[in-house]
């Protein structure tokens, strides 16, 4: 008897728990309804949407800020425009000395010596510097003392020692500048931010035998221009008739005032391989300046200190051909 109603109880037992079951089931699929509901979602989106756009003002302030600490100026003034105009006619005057057009190349040079004094007397006087225009101004004046040096060594009228003294300087002291530039530039260095001189990194300081030198550098290039347009004029050897003199003598003082010049271009150039305040680097690790001036100045020392000992070859080599070429007639004579 109990072996017949064992399987009815068995299964009497399972059917009295199936309502429990189907609760059960019923309560697991109305907790598991948040799997299906929206708003949890939404509310995830809006939180991800109110952080983005927290970091959104949080890098404009920080940009702002970066902006504000790194200082801009206004680089867009008269001094510096007549600066970028001597910088234009720098070519032109070349291409006139190279065409043998020397009162053109003469007047232009006059232009450029003019509007020189006027930009730096405007500069000073309405308070007009900038970082911008004591790195172009000087740039202005390399780019047409080296332009008129090529121009006139290349038509023999400045012997050779005395241009590869002058080009060998501002060829130093222009890779000294990038590497000046570069070194101190604040981060990131891009190529942008190189070329933004309205972000000031490195000033330079022109030395004094510099200014003396540029000064007395000009005076020779006008000088060299000057001769062979005056002394195509009718009026030059009345002139030199009047005052007692002769064409070798102004040669001569030409050939006296070269070697000045070529005295002080070397003084000029090893100046800054040793005055530690020629050039100024901004920033406030001082240790990482001293490190950047000292190897800015050695980079100077060496590439200048060469340039030198080639021109004093140079120059040895042309008094050994003078005085091979004035010996020549002497000794025909004799025999």
């Amino acid at each position: 008897m109990s072996d017949i109603l064992s399987p009815v109880v068995r299964h009497s037992v399972v059917l009295r728990g199936l309502p429990r079951l189907s609760a059960n089931i019923k309560n697991f699929t109305r907790r598991g309804s948040y799997l299906r509901d929206p708003k949890p979602k939404r509310q995830v989106t809006q939180r991800l949407n109110d952080t983005r756009l927290k970091t959104k003002d949080l890098t404009e302030k920080v940009k702002s800020s970066l902006t504000n600490l790194t200082p801009h100026e206004n680089i867009y003034n008269i001094p510096n425009f007549l600066t970028v105009t001597r910088l234009i006619a720098s070519p032109i005057v070349g291409y006139l000395i190279v065409q043998g057009d020397l009162k053109w190349a003469l007047g232009l040079f006059f232009y450029a010596g003019v509007t020189d004094l006027i930009d730096g007397w405007m500069a000073r006087k309405y308070k007009l510097q900038t970082v911008v225009g004591s790195v172009i101004d000087p740039m202005a004046d390399k780019l047409l003392m080296t332009v008129m040096t090529i121009s006139l060594a290349a038509k023999g009228l400045m012997p050779a020692y005395l241009a590869t003294l002058i080009l060998g300087r501002d060829i130093t002291l222009a890779l000294a500048a990038i590497y000046y530039r570069y070194a101190s530039l604040p981060a990131p260095k891009t190529l942008t931010r190189y070329w933004d001189f309205s972000l000031p990194s490195a000033q330079v300081h022109p030395t004094t035998v510099s200014k003396y030198n540029t000064f007395l550098q000009l005076l020779l290039i006008g000088a060299l221009l000057a001769v062979p347009v005056v002394s195509a004029e009718p009026w030059y050897g009345q002139l030199l008739d009047g005052v007692g003199g002769t064409q070798e003598s102004i040669q001569k003082g030409l050939e006296g005032f070269q070697w000045l010049v070529a005295g002080t271009t070397a003084w000029s150039g090893l100046s800054y391989a040793v005055l530690k305040d020629a050039v100024t680097i901004m920033g406030t690790d001082e240790a990482l300046k001293q490190k950047q001036g000292r190897r800015g100045r050695r980079i100077i020392g060496i590439m200048f200190g060469g340039t030198v000992l080639v021109a004093v070859w140079l120059a040895l080599t042309r008094e050994e051909e003078h005085k091979s070429t004035t010996s020549e007639p002497v000794e025909e004579k004799k025999g």
